[in-house]
């Protein structure tokens, strides 16, 4: 398993469903949660593969900034 974190800039739980949801389309055998108490609102993923850039692009297509953390 692989292990990805990223900046976020969700605010809101019900913002953190949504996205959930529609990176389990892409990454269905994975775990997703977010940290909204984080100053990073961190969102991390573990999946067998992942795809930083289409992460990314999940995000920004839904309104959100996100960068992978190092």
């Amino acid at each position: 398993m692989i292990i990805e974190v990223f900046k976020t800039n969700v605010q809101e739980e019900s913002q953190c469903q949504v996205i959930i949801e529609k990176l389990l389309e892409h990454f269905p055998n994975s775990s997703i949660n977010f940290d909204l108490e984080d100053c990073d609102k961190i969102l991390r993923i573990h999946a067998p593969a992942i795809s930083n850039t289409k992460i990314i692009a999940i995000l920004n297509s839904h309104g959100y900034f996100c960068e992978a953390l190092p």
